[in-house]
């Protein structure tokens, strides 16, 4: 093994040695996503996509045709919903409901934490009014105890979601199959996973047998309130299972939700004077929990988005037991998001040892029509100083890269273009929220490579090029250091190598 000039590596060449050439393509480290939804993403990104819908109109023509299709059998599904689409209005399902003839409609918005249910699709789920949670999600209800079909958080989602004929084993397979084969085609060597159910490790083993395992999967295993020893049992149990390209041994905890459907955990409320919640109610038991797996050697990664909750998940961390190392890796934890973090935490999350997990597409949402939107609601200060991406890495947190994907796009280009420019690639003539947290080319590079791989406690096996190393990598039609940030996204992907084998590549 050997990494040098041309004359360097030739000179080792034997008769039998294959050889590769790549035409001119600058190879570089396997990228790697941090933080992707590929398994709940396939899953709830069927049906209409909603993301290009300005209005209610437009969305209900997306319903309709969706309906005409029938792919959802008696349900109308749809996925990438804005919330932009109800403004100056209640989000309510009845709104859709004439445009599919009454038929039940499950669809959810584009960050992922709510969803938009019809009176049809609320009668077969049973929902008739508010629900008790151990989490902070809620059937939102009228004045008169009646749901209005908006679902926020998780657990109302699935109090609908769960009325949806479920996929059999073989379409959840080959969907899986098909989304990981797009990451892989966009230059992805591997994937860290911050979902699960119960089927996805035994899923994972099935496409790794059958060869449908395009790339490195990390997988977090979901923690959810109120599932108390028993939960925290089988974590413990699922967090060595294993394959060649796929592992566990990580755990995923949301401590609040996201800005737009008022759940994120905030220091001070919003204009609608929504303050947020934890998404844990009992903070202490996601200490205790969090503290618990820390001890047997599982990492812990933490989606904080509001200021509180990035102050809560830095407490928890710093008083975290040490965690012993597992298979030669260090164990390391993380915090998801950090969009709105108060600068004095900033240099707390090197010194609670937590790697920075961040989303630079996420970024869109600070911009443009989105952007006004976004300072309308938190107030211009908050605004400018959020998703402190610089700010992190010069005070020395490790920043760890990804797209959040099917949130926004997958592509790793794209996500380097916006780290570089703070605003949408190819759009000079948008401003960029905040320029002093531009990250350099190098950085955000590190970001998708050497990033993860410290992330994942791998670095000694993975994110750089060297002898010893795995053998992944990913092979571009340039330089993504040396090309212009708004090119980023042009720059062609030739193939890549998982486990030093090579796949050929295609768009996204």
């Amino acid at each position: 093994m050997a990494v040098g000039t041309d004359g360097d590596v030739r000179a080792l060449c034997g008769p039998r040695t294959r050889t590769v050439g790549c035409g001119g393509a600058t190879v570089v480290p396997g990228l790697v996503d941090a933080h992707a939804h590929p398994f709940w993403g396939a899953r709830a990104t069927r049906g209409a996509d909603l993301g290009g819908a300005r209005t209610l109109d437009d969305v209900r023509h997306l319903l309709r045709a969706e309906r005409a299709r029938g792919t959802g059998g008696a349900w109308v599904l749809g996925h990438g919903l804005r919330r932009r689409v109800f403004a100056g209005t209640a989000v309510r399902g009845d709104a859709l409901a004439a445009a599919v003839g009454g038929a039940p409609v499950f669809a959810t918005f584009a960050d992922g934490h709510g969803a938009v249910a019809t009176p049809e699709a609320l009668r077969r789920a049973g929902v008739t009014g508010p629900r008790a949670f151990p989490d902070a999600s809620e059937i939102v209800c009228d004045g008169d105890g009646a749901p209005t079909g908006e679902l926020r958080e998780p657990s109302a989602m699935e109090a609908v979601r769960a009325a949806i004929p479920p996929l059999t084993a073989a379409a959840r397979r080959a969907l899986y199959a098909a989304t990981l084969h797009r990451l892989a085609a966009g230059g992805l060597t591997g994937v860290h996973v911050m979902d699960s159910d119960p089927d996805v490790l035994d899923d994972l083993a099935a496409l790794e047998r059958d060869g449908a395992l395009p790339l490195r999967v990390v997988l977090a295993l979901w923690q959810q309130p109120g599932d108390g020893e028993d939960g925290a049992a089988r974590t413990l149990a699922d967090a060595r299972r294993s394959g060649r390209l796929w592992r566990t041994g990580a755990a995923k905890f949301f401590l609040d939700g996201v800005v737009g459907s008022g759940t994120a955990w905030l220091r001070e409320p919003d204009a609608r004077g929504r303050p947020g919640a934890p998404f844990w109610t009992d903070p202490e038991a996601y200490r205790r929990r969090l503290h618990r797996l820390a001890a047997a050697g599982v990492a812990c990664a933490t989606h904080a988005i509001g200021d509180a909750a990035v102050a809560c998940a830095l407490d928890v961390l710093a008083a975290a037991p040490a965690a012993p190392p597992v298979e030669g890796r260090v164990v390391r934890h993380r915090i998801e998001h950090l969009e709105l973090v108060d600068p004095a935490d900033v240099p707390r999350v090197a010194a609670a040892g937590a790697v920075a997990s961040m989303q630079p597409a996420h970024l869109a949402g600070a911009v443009g029509e989105d952007g006004h939107a976004l300072a309308a609601l938190l107030g211009p200060a908050r605004v400018a100083g959020a998703w402190p991406a610089g700010d992190l890495a010069r005070a020395g947190a490790v920043l760890a890269l990804g797209s959040d994907w099917p949130v926004a796009p997958a592509d790793p280009l794209l996500g380097m273009a916006w780290a570089r420019l703070r605003r949408p690639p190819g759009r000079p003539d948008v401003a960029p929220h905040g320029p002093g947290q531009r990250l350099g080319a190098e950085e955000a590079l590190a970001g998708y490579t050497a990033g993860p791989a410290w992330a994942a406690g791998e670095e000694h096996r993975a994110g750089r090029i060297a002898p010893g190393r795995r053998a992944d990598l990913t092979l571009l039609a340039a330089d993504p250091v040396e090309v212009e940030a708004d090119a980023l996204p042009d720059v062609g992907v030739r193939g890549t190598v998982v486990d030093g084998r090579l796949h050929g590549a295609g768009p996204w």
